[in-house]
């Protein structure tokens, strides 16, 4: 079995990725049997299909590369049509799935098509709404953290490679095709909204407000023209990159911002504050459907609701005892937590120096953990992590921290974007939990260890699951606490503690909002006074929560799972259990639904 640390160890192994030919690219470890081989061949054939019909994602792992190498100029499509082709291809994939079957394959052959099958299941179900996307739960196709407009000048930015002539020109291409798919989704907002899919309407001005100051921004200042020029000077690259930038920004992509405002200015006259996704065609099953894809799940909104509820009323008894020994006694526990947020020796300056001190102590956080995690792990991951600031054009709308893989040949780190709008929804306690969450041994420990596991076929080291990695992350925040780091921070252990509450209040929110009909209002203030977030983070969240229904509520169902699985290993196991060999079980896997990861584990536990 290829170890992973021998994985691209070496640039001379980096170098080499780009030259090899497609058919060696995509080489997958020897199969057991002939079915085996079977299965390898159909899922390394989609997997190959999926990224030529989602450059982007070849670009993120850096497989653009050898007969490949076009995808580089291509941003992939969001027209209706292509919309409808991926419906279309979903089900066929289910039904040839169901038809291969799972007889005949070896243990691991089974995993590959367990993962497999989950997936064009689950996809096959979404496919049947005829809007939001048939991979993911997003009714809304535009929104205040949806669409290209949010997500391409990034992508460009810290993505897409600018070291030749080539990727420059490649850069400009996708440019131009940014605007034609800005067009293509105005196109959708207004059929979408003639189905009755139209997003709340706080989520519209949000969405009308992102794109007026991105349409708005100087041309000279905008990050889309400003990469390209500085990235193509370091190159020494001669050529007119910044005016044809200027020009397609100022041509196609103007005029793709134009029309979507003028989309959503037009449906906003019919939007209603009202929150839940209940409200939209067949919305219940919608729901339903967003749980079991997000959970990997059949636990049902009722069961979340009340597991929620429970871990609440739980965790708020932990968190009591450690702010009284504080000497903070007075008021409910999110009272007193939302004193601690207030208190201006917990906050950071919210001045461009402040958020500069800031991420300097993130970065010291993660040089701090470092060394310690071989007391908890036999593999670790190669690649390193920086922490980066979310650009303020997208900031209103972006989460308080996400993760973004490196890519698989080793030339773009894993990034921690942290949101830095306002200080103030940062207090200094719960940076720390934050950290561990996001970087190590969170997301870019569990992603990384994932994609440089060699012996695991490529759609299995670059697959996700929002349960099994999100659960992972929020798991990984007590083995942290594990290796000591609030040893000498009663604060931090109790952010260590409110970031487990944030979690469990989320189960209670989410359902809230999508089943039992709760408004914005009630949510952010459900949130403020039992997560104890300040009042700005809390509305960005449940905001959050309304646009991608279900998603939510994979952290805590993840964590309970993986724990529990923990637990039930130190029972069965005893003597024999090592916590370093059971985190290889949950890690090198790669990434799985949660059904099919408590297959594994219990097998490893013999």
């Amino acid at each position: 079995m290829l170890d992973r640390r021998t994985f691209l160890a070496s640039s001379t192994a980096i170098g080499a990725l780009a030259l090899i030919p497609s058919a060696a690219t995509f080489a997958q470890p020897a199969a057991a049997n002939a079915r085996d081989r079977a299965l390898d061949a159909l899922l390394s054939r989609w997997f190959q299909d999926d990224l030529r019909e989602k450059p982007t994602f070849a670009t993120n792992l850096g497989l653009d590369v050898g007969e490949l190498a076009p995808l580089r100029a291509q941003l992939g499509d969001a027209s209706a049509e292509d919309a409808a082709e991926d419906r279309a291809r979903v089900i066929e994939r289910d039904r040839a799935i169901r038809a291969f079957g799972r007889n005949g394959l070896s243990a691991d052959g089974q995993v590959n098509y367990d993962v497999a099958a989950f997936r064009t299941a689950t996809q096959a179900e979404g496919a049947r709404f005829r809007y939001g996307g048939a991979a993911s739960p997003t009714p809304y196709l535009v929104t205040q953290r949806n669409g290209g407009y949010s997500n391409t000048p990034n992508f460009l930015d810290t993505q897409h490679p600018v070291r030749s002539r080539e990727d420059a020109d490649a850069y400009l291409a996708r440019l131009e095709q940014f605007g034609r798919n800005l067009g293509h989704e105005a196109e959708r907002i207004r059929a979408d909204a003639a189905l009755g899919v139209i997003p709340p309407n706080f989520i519209v001005d949000k969405a009308i407000n992102n794109l007026e100051r991105l349409r708005g921004a100087p041309v000279a200042e905008s990050v889309l023209v400003r990469s390209l020029a500085r990235r193509a000077g370091e190159a020494r690259l001669e050529g007119p990159y910044e005016a044809r930038a200027t020009a397609l920004v100022t041509g196609p992509v103007h005029a793709g911002l134009d029309a979507q405002l003028a989309a959503l200015r037009a449906i906003r006259a019919r939007a209603t504050p009202e929150a839940g996704v209940r409200r939209l065609p067949d919305g219940e099953a919608y729901y339903n459907w967003a749980l079991k894809t997000h959970t990997t799940t059949t636990m049902t909104a009722d069961e979340i609701h009340r597991a929620g509820l429970e871990q609440v009323a739980e965790l708020h008894g932990r968190i009591d005892t450690l702010l009284r020994a504080q000497g903070r006694t007075q008021g409910t526990v999110g009272e007193r937590i939302n004193a601690l947020n207030r208190d201006a020796t917990n906050l950071w300056p919210n001045t461009d120096p402040g958020r500069a001190a800031l991420i300097e102590s993130l970065n010291g956080l993660v040089a701090a953990i470092t060394p310690l995690l071989p007391r908890a792990f036999n593999t670790l991951p190669r690649a390193p992590v920086e922490i980066r600031r979310v650009p303020p054009l997208i900031e209103a709308g972006a989460a308080g921290g996400s993760y973004q893989a490196a890519s698989l040949d080793g030339s773009r780190p894993g990034i921690f974007w942290i949101n830095l709008r306002d200080t103030a929804d940062q207090p200094k306690h719960s940076l720390p939990t934050l950290v561990y969450h996001e970087a190590v041994p969170g997301h870019h420990f569990q992603n990384m260890v994932a994609r440089e596991a060699g012996e695991l076929p490529l759609y299995r080291r670059t697959s996700g699951f929002a349960a099994y990695g999100e659960g992972w992350a929020l798991y990984s925040e007590r083995v942290a606490d594990e290796l000591g780091v609030y040893a000498n921070d009663p604060l931090g252990r109790i952010g260590y503690l409110q970031a487990y509450l944030f979690r469990a209040v989320r189960l209670v929110v989410d359902t809230g909002l999508h089943h039992l009909g709760w408004s914005r209002e009630r949510g952010i203030r459900y949130m403020i006074d039992n997560a104890a977030e300040p009042e700005g983070s809390s509305a960005n969240e449940i905001e959050r929560y309304i646009v991608t229904p279900g998603q939510a509520c994979a952290y805590k169902i993840g964590q309970t799972v993986i724990a529990g699985l923990r637990d039930e290993a130190e029972r069965r196991m005893g003597a024999r259990f090592e916590i370093k060999a059971f985190h290889d079980a949950v890690l090198l896997g790669g990434p799985l639904p949660l059904t099919v990861l408590q297959g594994r584990v219990r097998a490893w536990m013999g």
